[in-house]
């Protein structure tokens, strides 16, 4: 089955959405579901590093964990599931446009393992296909909030 592709442009520079996009402590902002993410080791991702996120699915939490396929910032990155009965592919892609936009484009596509060969096409995916606009509105009104403060050069 083709993966669930959903595009959204951005009033901000192609590494801020990369690096918000990609930093799994920041999914529970735009991501419905997700409760808690992170990283594991430490530096920068690279292909082999393990991300872990938190979801809330009926109630309950459940950890899952996805290993890094690729990454090119600001440009590309991607995880694959390696853990639990529905694993999650996903590909990111930001393309900067004129004037500081950039377009972020995701990916995912759903494997199933066990139960999850019933759960994919019938609960899974239609959830996704769902949900996938709506966050990727969120980013964007997350990101086009941000203001840099002078001062230190932060972003808030």
């Amino acid at each position: 089955m083709a993966p669930i592709t959903t595009t959204v442009d951005v009033d901000r520079p192609a590494a801020d959405v990369f690096a918000y996009a990609t930093d799994p402590t920041r999914f529970p902002e735009w991501q419905a579901g997700v409760v808690g993410g992170h990283m594991d080791g430490t530096g920068p991702a690279r292909p082999g590093t393990r991300c872990s996120t938190t979801r809330r699915i009926g109630g309950a939490r459940r950890s899952v964990t996805a290993e890094v396929t690729h990454v090119d910032p600001p440009n590309a990155w991607g995880v694959r599931g390696i853990d639990g009965p529905v694993r999650a592919t996903v590909d990111l892609t930001v393309t900067p446009l004129a004037e500081g936009r950039s377009r972020l484009t995701i990916a995912v596509d759903f494997e199933g393992h066990g139960v999850g060969r019933v759960l994919v096409p019938l609960l899974v995916r239609p959830e996704a296909r769902r949900k996938m606009p709506g966050n990727l509105a969120d980013l964007k009104r997350h990101l086009e909030s941000w203001t840099v403060r002078p001062e230190d050069g932060r972003t808030v």
